[in-house]
């Protein structure tokens, strides 16, 4: 990292500490409601509910919403404004929050895409709109996981960059990013960390359709449901629809949420249409290439539905859903563009959630998730040069079934701190498939064989309250995987030069099992300056191979790689820790964390220098795909992120202020050799005003150029600016005057310097530019 740059984040961070303990115009006093987060920990708090008649009780914050509420001390109850910088304090780890507001002011039709700027986080960036999956502290593919509703998304993004996320954030309430020890949760293969949408596909509460308070102005009551129940035929709905320039795109969706007695429903429906979009310059990396201002290939629709109803009784709740999702998008590059490479895919999704609370004095809840998916893309494009006509090349498959049941226990006082302890269980079993289409007479059989996977873990986690100011967590999780499929009969090993690199040899059956075992500890102080939160977290964390790190064993266009499976490989153990440093209340927000991971056994394809194409390898270039070997070296990462966001004055009806942030990660190997595709060093910031009604915001966000890079097949990255631009008006309307009870509109202008932007860590980066100077509207109106 820059010394300037570490200077400057040292500074930066003391000034905004400093600023916590200055007076403040009483504005800014006003204390916003903490952020509520679901996906981190199984432990549910309770929290404090706003009554209709004005009070405040305070209530388990169970699904239906229907318990009777304990009485507790009056509190202000408020909605938070829109563009308030979402902080998290009383989690153990950092948690990134994107709500409502923001996922819909973004258009981002990709958690990659809609995370890509975030401290921390970036982006494959392989087909911007398309195909971006979340990087999360320079860690991909095999160590982020992805979950809605909390069942995984079960697609095959982790096994290819350049394949879709089937959790569009059209539906998303909230999308919750984690990293530390609520990773344990969800099971070895998230050790980087999990991306958690959140939406309304299975109601876990009746709707609430009566009229909002600020109606009283037009002559009509404010009115509530008592303890959450809905009148027969209470309906809300939702109409979303947004056009942007970059990619004359179009996309739209409406959404309903119904209930009446002990039923609730929910129906969606979406779709969005983009051509090829517009580029600050030419693309590619080789000169001669057509070029029309447009990066070629780059035109995608997509879309999907669902439907799901929950079934409310006295205690619980018990829902289902199926949702289906399809795409269709061009793979960007110059082999992408001349053989008119396209993804079509769509996958099928069953899932199920519940939530008892029984009248006991151990047992504050049980909770269940289950799902099960049938997903498929196929691969098309003409052949090598462009001639022919379009057929498939490669078709994976992924079917999967998964189940989680949590047990929350009550809390007791165990004479030193009171304690809550919830237990998990958790089992998947998965199938994956991606043949060759040259049959089984192929000299690989395909990137890999028809292989299996399955995983059956418990975990628990306790938190134990000292004091109000003084928390702890202590997690644990042991899991078992059993995996069998095939791979290559020559196993390799890069250190060995008797071994022949260009004999790669017959698929050979494995059956490998493991059991990795994880736990954690950490610590939250509530410190008594400026409502300052500290927090520490150690993890010991293990993981076992992914199918794909042990069976493959063929080309893979994306990556611009032939890869070798290892069935050698062993379990990767990671050792982390976490100091961070929050405010959420007043007019100073910011999030501060450091962090510093070794791994022992730290899997990653290994370029060798050498080539292959098709059954066949060679020593050095000369062929189409670079060989890389699955293998393992120790490994280190430590990094830190910074965000903040002042509230500097009162300006006309709102307050106006500034913001910023700034990440870094760093990893290199045990010898000094850098990690290959590390994001690079960020930092920006920006101007904001908000009111009641209107957000507006301008920001600039300066990467760093990356040259710390591998040295096989790795180019450094020039750094660029991108700044952002938006504005959007948000108001209550009266519904018998306008049919609509509320309205958001905006325009959202992205990389308005239309700068060059390549990201360092996207395989095809040389010959993809991303999207260049785009203005968005949008609109969203309520019914």
């Amino acid at each position: 990292m820059p010394i300037s740059f570490t200077r400057a984040l040292l500074l930066g961070s003391t000034a905004v500490i400093g600023c916590s303990s200055l007076p403040t115009f009483a504005h800014a006093q006003t204390q916003l409601p903490a952020v509520e987060v679901t996906a981190p920990s199984p432990i549910v708090r309770r929290k404090p509910v706003a009554h209709p008649q004005g009070h405040t009780h305070v209530t388990r914050t169970a699904p239906n919403r229907a318990q009777v509420p304990v009485e507790a001390e009056p509190v202000a109850a408020s909605a938070p404004p829109q563009g308030v910088l979402p902080i998290v304090t009383d989690q153990f780890a950092t948690v990134t929050v994107v709500p409502n507001d923001e996922i819909r002011r973004s258009g981002a039709t990709s958690l990659g895409d809609l995370l890509a700027n975030k401290p921390g986080i970036a982006t494959s960036g392989y087909a911007p709109g398309s195909a971006s999956r979340p990087i999360i502290r320079g860690l991909d593919v095999n160590r982020v996981g992805i979950v809605e509703n909390g069942i995984s998304s079960s697609g095959a993004s982790d096994l290819g960059e350049d394949h879709f996320v089937p959790v569009d954030p059209f539906a998303a309430n909230q999308v919750e990013v984690i990293r530390g020890p609520a990773t344990l949760r969800y099971g070895s293969q998230s050790i980087g960390g999990v991306v958690s949408a959140s939406n309304n596909r299975i109601p876990d509460a009746l709707p609430n359709c009566a009229v909002a308070a600020p109606f009283m102005s037009y002559g009509l009551p404010a009115k509530a449901p008592a303890a959450g129940l809905a009148a027969p035929g209470c309906m809300n709905a939702e109409v979303r629809t947004s056009i942007n320039s970059a990619s004359r795109g179009v996309d739209g969706g409406i959404l309903l949420d119904a209930g009446g007695g002990n039923f609730a429903m929910h129906a969606d429906v979406y779709g969005n249409k983009v051509g090829d979009y517009n580029v600050p310059s030419y693309p590619y990396a080789e000169p001669g290439i057509a070029f029309n201002g447009r990066q070629n290939n780059t035109a995608a629709q997509s879309g999907g539905a669902s439907l799901g109803g929950s079934y409310f009784f006295d205690g619980g709740y018990v829902g289902a859903a199926i949702t289906h999702n399809r795409a269709n998008y061009g793979i960007p590059g110059v082999e992408g563009a001349q053989q008119q490479t396209r993804i079509v895919g769509e996958q099928t999704k069953v899932t199920m959630k519940g939530e008892y609370r029984p009248d006991a004095a151990a047992i504050e809840a049980i909770r269940f998730w289950a799902g099960a998916t049938d997903y498929k893309h196929d691969e098309i494009g003409l052949e090598e040069g462009g001639g022919g006509a379009p057929h498939v090349h490669q078709t994976f498959t992924n079917k999967e079934q998964e189940g989680r049941v949590e047990v929350q226990m009550m809390p007791f006082n165990a004479g030193f701190a009171a304690v809550t302890t919830a237990f998990g269980i958790q089992a998947s079993h998965q199938e994956l498939t991606a043949p060759s289409p040259e049959g089984i007479g192929s000299p690989t059989n395909g990137l890999f064989d028809p292989n299996r996977n399955t995983k059956v873990a418990g975990y628990v986690f306790n938190e134990l309250k000292f004091t109000d100011w003084t928390r702890a967590q202590i997690a644990g999780r042991v899991e078992h995987v059993e995996l069998s499929g095939s791979a290559p009969s020559f196993i390799p090993n890069e250190f060995d030069t008797d071994a022949d690199p260009t004999s790669i040899g017959p698929a050979i059956g494995i059956n490998k099992s493991f059991t990795p075992k994880s736990g954690s500890i950490g610590l939250i102080q509530d410190l008594p300056w400026g409502g300052l939160s500290a927090s520490v977290t150690a993890q010991y964390t293990e993981r076992a191979p992914k199918p794909a790190e042990l069976f493959s064993r063929g080309g893979h266009d994306a990556t611009g790689t032939f890869d070798i499976g290892n069935p050698n490989l062993g379990i990767e153990t990671a050792k982390s820790v976490e100091v961070g440093l929050r405010r959420a209340a007043g007019p100073v927000r910011f999030e501060l964390t450091g962090y510093y991971t070794q791994y022992q056994g730290f899997i990653y394809r290994h370029l060798t220098g050498n080539t292959c194409e098709g059954g066949a390898c060679m020593i050095g270039a000369g062929m189409e795909l670079n060989q890389a070997i699955y293998t393992q070296r120790d490994a280190t990462f430590r990094g830190g992120e910074f965000q903040t966001q002042i509230d500097v004055t009162q300006l006309g009806s709102g307050t106006f202020g500034v913001e910023g942030q700034a990440d870094v990660v760093r990893a290199t190997f045990a010898d000094g050799s850098n990690v290959p595709r590390i994001p690079p060093v960020r930092a920006g910031g920006g101007l904001f005003w908000r009111d009641v009604n209107w957000f507006a915001r301008i920001n600039m966000l300066h990467a760093f150029a990356q040259n710390d890079i591998s040295d096989v097949a790795e180019t450094p990255t020039n750094g660029y600016n991108l700044l952002k631009a938006e504005v959007s008006y948000k108001t209550l309307l009266d519904p018998r005057i306008y049919g609509a009870k509320e309205m958001t509109v905006g325009l959202v202008g992205n990389n308005l310097l239309n700068e060059n932007i390549r990201y360092a860590t996207a395989y095809n980066k040389d010959n993809v530019l991303q999207p260049g100077l785009n203005v968005r509207a949008f609109a969203s109106v309520k019914f």
